[in-house]
């Protein structure tokens, strides 16, 4: 199995930030996303990457752990060990007692993550359940952790689960956020009452347009000097798809437009939605010709 180098493939160096990553990522994912490199295969595979190696990064647990392994692995290098020499049993996780669990993810950009992240990093939501003091007979409950995009979180998804010899299709309902427990009741064998429940463990990858804070959403967006002043009708992505919006004259940097409805749908009633904040960016001409220097300094002498 390969190595992976998150901070290799984000840009930053070891010691950078929770901020730096978050910008490294950002900067990254509005340049590779598909959306913008339509039939791109390279820019599709480094998406896929960076998503994965800020899904690490961006969390302490995970961060610390990859870490770890990583001072294990290059000091295993200079003494001159082999790539696949390297005992990677020691850094695995999984879900206790021999049960085999798998995550079948369905051709997701955000969730299809590597054999490394999977071996590595696949079971540490299950960490800390202590399955050897379970009351002889009881029930065994399995957690297993799962990621998926915005988009999933916003339309609903599945996901196909392997558990032991048996292929399971669990839903995730629309609204689902990172934190949220989807529950699958799992069939006992012949002669026995219950074999417990599977619990999918949601994990909602960040999205490089949108930042989540409950059911409501926030994007930046950009416009130029001329609609600020003068007013426009702008395009505003959103989940469901690009709305119109009216700029007045004389907004401001950073002010902020409501559209009511255009947000997450709340996971115990999906008929409801919370909302869609764009916050204004306005982009100022770097260069200027001598027609429009001429211009704006017309403008201040009639604003003195």
């Amino acid at each position: 199995m390969e190595y992976k180098d998150y901070y290799k493939i984000l840009g930053v160096e070891r010691k950078a930030d929770e901020e730096e990553i978050k910008r490294a990522y950002r900067k990254l994912a509005l340049k590779l996303h598909p959306d913008r490199n339509p039939g791109n295969k390279q820019a599709e595979e480094r998406f896929k990457g960076i998503n994965e190696a800020y899904d690490v990064l961006g969390d302490p647990a995970k961060r610390a752990k990859y870490d770890q392994l990583g001072s294990s692995y290059q000091a295993w290098q200079r003494r001159g060990g082999r790539p696949s020499g390297f005992d990677w049993s020691q850094w695995t996780t999984g879900t206790p007692g021999g049960v085999r669990v798998e995550v079948g993810d369905i051709g997701d950009l955000f969730g299809n993550f590597s054999d490394f992240f999977n071996t590595i990093f696949s079971g540490m939501a299950g960490q800390g359940q202590d399955f050897s003091s379970r009351p002889r007979g009881r029930p065994r409950d399995i957690e297993q952790p799962v990621n998926i995009s915005l988009n999933e979180a916003y339309t609903g998804t599945t996901r196909i689960i392997r558990y032991n010899e048996r292929r399971i299709t669990v839903k995730i309902p629309p609204g689902a956020k990172t934190g949220t427990k989807v529950r699958y009741s799992l069939t006992a064998k012949p002669g026995r009452r219950n074999a417990g429940n599977l619990y999918l463990l949601v994990n909602v990858t960040p999205n490089p347009f949108f930042e989540r804070k409950a059911a409501d959403l926030y994007i930046n967006v950009d416009i130029d000097l001329y609609s600020a002043v003068l007013g426009s009708e702008i395009q505003v992505r959103t989940l469901a798809g690009d709305v119109m919006l009216n700029i007045p004259p004389g907004s401001q940097p950073g002010q902020t437009f409501r559209l009511r409805g255009r947000g997450m749908p709340k996971l115990r009633n999906p008929t409801q939605h919370g909302d869609l904040y764009a916050r204004l960016h306005v982009n100022l001409p770097q260069q200027l010709n001598d027609r429009e220097r001429d211009l704006f300094q017309q403008l201040t002498k009639l604003r003195d």
